[in-house]
């Protein structure tokens, strides 16, 4: 009785199915449903799984430096001792070294690299946003950022001295210089972030022109913007060294020119490890500031 019910209460379409769910136990008993199912073993490495791995690198090749130093295999002139780096990191900080203390370069260095960072944000996302929003911007702006991208700072270092002097000038500007163009390009790439399917979802919701790009392509395009400040920050700081060669009186890029020229290597590599960690500071302060205004990154 039950069977007579349940036929009548089928359609005619439903005999496929009817078919269909007959033949599933069939087709489940055969040899692929006893075959074991394959998962992947690739995993995609959290920012803190090589933490350990870095310390014990850096460790080595600290260990591996003393080492090398102290038996004598390299001369002291071509490679210091750590810890004649480390006395004249001392003296420097005390002031009692032969030169103006650690915290007069740093403070200058800090000042020149910050105003040209601060200059290229101000002028170069916008000039990027532009370019990802305007065939014309896009027109204008990319020759000359593709043309002078690829320019080492010191091809063009005597171009800048003659129109802009000796003064602080012409070392904001090359620094400004290099920090533009990535930051230009990031903005320009970030612009394209977002999918078409979150801004036609935003225009069916009712909203304007304006409120997608503020409320959809802007927050797309953040994280990349991000990523081309950290790169660029990194661009400033290897460009610091050369723009500290024009009549510069502190900074630590002048502190490592000044001591090369009187074969001070033990001041030069003092100066390098410096700049290689506050350079490494920065990095890790922009990550840190990425995580908290782009939380989304990755995300979307």
């Amino acid at each position: 009785m039950t069977t007579t019910r349940v036929a009548a209460l089928r359609q005619p379409g439903d005999a496929g199915a009817a078919a269909a769910t007959a033949s599933a136990p069939a087709a489940s008993a055969g040899p692929a449903s006893t075959a074991p199912l394959k998962t992947s073993r690739f995993r995609i490495p959290g920012e803190g799984s090589s933490t350990a791995i870095s310390v014990v690198t850096v460790a080595v090749l600290l260990a591996l430096w003393l080492v090398v130093t102290n038996l004598g295999w390299v001369k002291p002139l071509f490679l210091p001792s750590p810890q004649a780096v480390g006395e004249q990191f001392l003296d420097y900080v005390r002031g009692t070294a032969n030169d103006k203390p650690l915290w007069e370069h740093f403070a200058a260095s800090m000042l020149r690299v910050f105003s040209a960072f601060a200059l290229a944000c101000l002028t170069a996302i916008p000039i990027g946003i532009a370019m990802g929003m305007s065939r014309w911007a896009r027109g204008i702006f990319d020759p000359p950022i593709e043309f002078y991208r690829p320019l080492p700072p010191l091809a063009y270092l005597p171009l800048i001295i003659i129109w802009f002097g000796i003064d602080e000038t012409p070392k904001i500007l090359l620094i400004y210089l290099s920090c533009f163009a990535p930051l230009a390009l990031a903005a320009r790439s970030g612009m394209r972030s977002a999918t078409q399917e979150q801004i036609n979802c935003a225009y069916s919701m009712g909203a304007s022109y304006t409120q997608v790009i503020r409320h959809v392509i802007l927050p797309s395009a953040l994280p990349d913007i991000l990523v081309g400040m950290r790169i660029a920050i990194g661009f400033g700081w290897t460009t610091l060294v050369a723009a500290e060669m024009v009549a510069a009186n502190t900074g630590l890029g002048q502190m490592v020119l000044n001591a090369s020229n009187f074969l001070r290597t033990d001041i030069v590599v003092m100066g390098i490890v410096v700049i290689g960690v506050v350079a490494y500071l920065f990095d890790l302060l922009m990550r840190w500031i990425e995580r908290v205004v782009a939380p989304w990154k990755g995300r979307m």
